[in-house]
Parts: C-alpha cells; structure tokens; sequence
C-alpha cells in the first residue's frame, strides 16, 4: 500500500497536524489510544480520508518472554478501530527479570537494543509469530537507536534483519535517523546496512531529529531533522521508492511553520534521490547461513539464556547492580542517566500536578527516588510510588504542599489491600488532618 507523506500524530500537535497541507497519513502512539474511543482530531482526519497507523512500544517483541496476550489484544483492538492497513512496533525489549530468573521484574521504560545473536533472533522470531498471529492486519518492526553495544554479536544489523524478514515474512520500518545513531555511537556505517537488509520488505521510513553531545548521539525526537540523517535518507532512496515516509517528532514541539519546513525538506531529499535513480534489485538483501551446530537446546532454555542477560543488563542500568561483563561502563552510565531524565519527565506529563505541587524541587527529588525504586509497573503506578515515597518520608518539608500532595495520592492510588507504607501514608494523613 502506498502511504505517502505523513507525520506523527500528538495530541500537543493535533491541531497543527490538522491544518498541514499535503499530508497523506499519520501515525499514532497505539498505547496513547483508548481500544473503545478515538481522540476527535483523529475522528476528523480519518473523515477526510487520511490513514492512521498506530505504533506500538510496550510489546517487547526482542524480550525474552513471548509477547503478552493482553496487550496483543489491545494493540488488534486499535488496528479494528483505525481500520489501519497494517501496525507497527520495535525490535526491541522493554522489560526483564521475573519468574524466568527468579529476580524481580523491571520495565526500562524505554526500547532497549536485543544482541544481534542466533539466540535473540530465535527468540525475536517466534515472539513475532505470535504477534503476527494475534493481529488483524500485517505487523512491521522498526529498528532502534541504541547507545550501548552488546559484547560478542554474531549478526550485523542488516544481516539481522534480513534473517528475521527470511524467517518470518514480517515487514520493516526502517527509520533512518536510527541508523545515523548507530553509526556515531556504534560506528556501523548506514549504507552497509541498507545493503544487507531486504529494502523490498520497507512498510514506510521514520525521519527525526536528534542531538550530539561528547561524542554520542541521543536520538531524542524533539530537535529538527539534521543533514547527516536527510543523507541517509536519500542512500535508502537511492535503492528503493519507500511506500511511506513519516517526521516523528515527540516533544519541544515547534510551530507549526518549522514542521511543514521540515516536510518540505523530506520531500525534496526524496525527489533529489529519485532523480539520481533507485535499484531496489541490486541492493536486495541476503540471508547469511547460521553456522553448523550439534543438535541444539530447545527453545525455553535459549530463552532461559536470554533472559539472564537481558535482566543482567536492565539490572545494572535502572538497579544500579554491576555491569555485565564486555559491557562499556561510560557507555551504560550514559544511558542509566538518560533512562532516569527520560523516567522523570514521563511522569511530569502523565502526572502534572507533581512538579506543580514540588516546584523546582522535583527533578532532584525524582532523580533520588529512581535511583533506589525500578520501575517495575507502567508510569503512572510509578507516579503513585513516588507521591507515597515522599509522603512516607515526610516530605515535601512544606505543610501546604504536603498537604497537597497527601489529598493528590490518596484521589488516585488504586484500590489495593493496605501495604505496611500505605498504613503509614494514612497516619500520616491522619496526624495532617488534625493540624
């Protein structure tokens, strides 16, 4: 299907995205999106014919536990609802540990690379089977942008990607300012990449901005599009017509005159590449042969090996346990503290009232309680988690704000039976009554 020129929907940008001329689709944060109802920009875009692909990121379709049942579901319920041609999530994971390693479970709160291994594609293979199964129209998986390398890979990525199309049929969303990231913290060259990996399979292209400091690149989806990603864009180009290509961009959001400049821009990065001609049979890419083994172990123990690493990893990033052997330790401090800032501000959207009641206190104060809380549930249990943790400590020092923040908690916590620091909480709400 041809899609054209899109950009990514958000609700901070809806009526922006409304009144830009010439685009043909949009693309929507599948979890931002209620199964029963749609956000009513979404309902006047799709009257006038405009396409809405949702985007998941919670599956974690690169764990090392198959896809949950219950989210599947919900993603199939938005695709329903959409009437989407397809959906689209990552190559991925997002949590770790549990019952598979008998340690606690964690969410990173962000996509985390998988290690380019035969292991992690077998896993990634059937994980994606299962997903494919579940859904009412086809499933493309994105590439990510990673800080960190894993020790030992056996797979290029173009060459895992190629492998996992081989194997399971499933399309690609290839997002070149990925790829830009890659090559300057990883030093994997893009135009390497788009040759070994299947470009007949591309479903659309993401484009994004990002920023450099010290060296590493942060893929942050919130500063404008740059030249070196444009480039790659036009090397994709420059093998194959994309059905569509798509600008993300998800905070610092700019007027709305920069967001069409920066179509523009995308528009004539592609005409120029097509002028110089596109091969996509030329650049096809192949399938590498998996090296001969004995009769290997079955799949739950591969899974079982995964699983240890996958937790060793988001344990030393978000636990503050040692770093796995091979591992780059600046590297991991780099993005254990972008974990935390990216924690932090997640939880000043979805939770408002916080920093408004704490002020500018609030970053420190929820710097200091990720350090010794992982994430284990979704943001807004951990909103809760962080109200309780002050409250508990007798914070904030102010009465009013205490105050504030004791009835913010106690309107939202969940109904649950009372755990020994929510006793705590109620007496200390109690004491604040009788002030």
């Amino acid at each position: 299907m041809k899609l054209g020129i899109g950009i990514g929907w958000r609700p901070e940008i809806a009526d922006a995205v409304e009144a830009l001329a010439g685009i043909d689709w949009v693309e929507a944060v599948a979890e931002n999106i209620c199964t029963d109802h749609l956000p009513d920009s979404l309902v006047r875009l799709r009257a006038r014919g405009v396409t809405v692909v949702p985007h998941g990121v919670s599956l974690g379709l690169g764990g090392a536990e198959r896809p949950d049942a219950g989210r599947l579901a919900d993603l199939a319920a938005r695709a329903e609802l959409l009437s989407t041609p397809l959906v689209t999530e990552h190559i991925a994971f997002v949590r770790a540990g549990g019952p598979r390693t008998a340690s606690p479970g964690l969410e990173a709160g962000h996509l985390l690379p998988v290690p380019r291994t035969w292991d992690a594609l077998d896993v990634l293979c059937e994980n994606v089977r299962i997903a494919q199964d579940s859904l009412p129209v086809p499933l493309a998986l994105e590439n990510i942008a990673a800080l960190i390398s894993w020790p030992d890979e056996e797979l290029t990525e173009g060459q895992f990607l190629a492998e996992l199309v081989e194997r399971t049929g499933v399309r690609l969303l290839i997002d070149v300012a990925n790829l830009h990231t890659n090559h300057v913290n990883r030093g994997e060259d893009p135009a390497t990449a788009l040759d070994e990996l299947p470009v007949e399979a591309i479903a659309y292209v993401h484009v994004a901005g990002g920023v450099e400091k010290d060296g590493v690149w942060h893929d942050t989806h919130a500063h404008p599009v740059t030249e070196p990603v444009l480039d790659v864009l036009a090397e994709l180009r420059s093998r194959v017509d994309p059905p569509g290509v798509l600008l993300e961009r998800d905070d610092d959001f700019p007027p709305a005159e920069e967001l069409a400049g920066e179509l523009i821009t995308i528009r004539a990065t592609l005409d120029r590449a097509a002028a110089l001609g596109a091969g996509a049979s030329a650049h096809a890419g192949k399938s590498v042969s998996r090296p001969a083994l004995s009769p290997g172990p079955s799949l739950e123990s591969v899974r079982d090996r995964v699983a240890v690493a996958q937790t060793a990893l988001l344990s030393a990033l978000v636990a503050g346990t040692p770093a796995p052997q091979g591992f780059d330790h600046r590297r991991l401090g780099i993005q254990s503290r972008a974990l935390a800032a990216k924690r932090a501000g997640v939880v000043a959207k979805v939770a408002p009232e916080l920093p408004e009641i704490l002020g500018a206190g609030y970053r420190e104060a929820f710097l200091a309680y990720a350090r010794a809380r992982p994430m284990s549930a979704g943001y807004r249990r951990d909103a809760l988690d962080f109200a309780e943790g002050l409250l508990i400590a007798g914070l904030p020092a102010d009465d009013a704000a205490r105050r504030r923040l004791t009835h913010w908690w106690q309107d939202r916590a969940a109904a649950r039976p009372p755990r020994r620091s929510t006793r705590l909480v109620r007496a200390a709400r109690a004491a604040l009554v009788g002030r």
